[in-house]
């Protein structure tokens, strides 16, 4: 296995300013924050680095949130950061993300916010459940995975951004 990247915290400055983003306000942003974890992977064999939630979410059927995780990744050249939802919860609630796959480039760790990778989630479920996390649940996966570029790629681009960023 090649040893390719890093989770880092962002820092708490850009965490409560992406925390009112989406809460509105700053309550529960530094109890959050300190309850920031870095992913890991459950098991040697497990692919994915599980992201875990700083607070308590609770989503009614067909309601969206999205997560400041808290989290960045340093990232080698020639490889990209997939996020998906957890498995076992796309199963129950038909949890997903709104964009399907999170795609984190290596640059992205340099943008304005700090490269805080921020999660979209949906309780897609058809049932009337409600989805019911607890801070410092698993919700999410990523997956590191080498990607290749065209021969005759010119890209020279750079970002400064954070989501759309790139062909703005």
């Amino acid at each position: 296995m090649e040893r390719i990247a890093a989770f880092e915290r962002v820092s708490q400055e850009q965490f409560t300013s992406d925390w009112v983003a989406c809460f509105g306000d700053d309550t529960g942003a530094a109890q959050a924050y300190r309850l920031i974890r870095l992913p890991k992977r459950a098991t040697a064999g497990s692919a994915g680095y599980d992201f875990i939630l700083p607070c308590r979410v609770e989503l009614e059927s067909g309601q969206s949130l999205r997560v400041p995780t808290g989290i960045r990744a340093r990232i080698a050249d020639g490889w990209v950061l997939q996020i998906f939802p957890r498995s076992g919860l796309g199963f129950k609630y038909r949890l997903q993300l709104d964009n399907t796959v999170g795609i984190i480039d290596a640059d992205y760790y340099n943008a304005k916010n700090e490269g805080h990778i921020q999660i979209q989630i949906t309780n897609d479920g058809k049932s009337g459940r409600v989805l019911t996390l607890n801070a410092g649940d698993g919700f999410a996966q990523g997956i590191f995975l080498p990607f290749g570029i065209t021969e005759d790629d010119e890209a020279n681009g750079v970002r400064v951004g954070g989501f759309g960023s790139t062909g703005q």
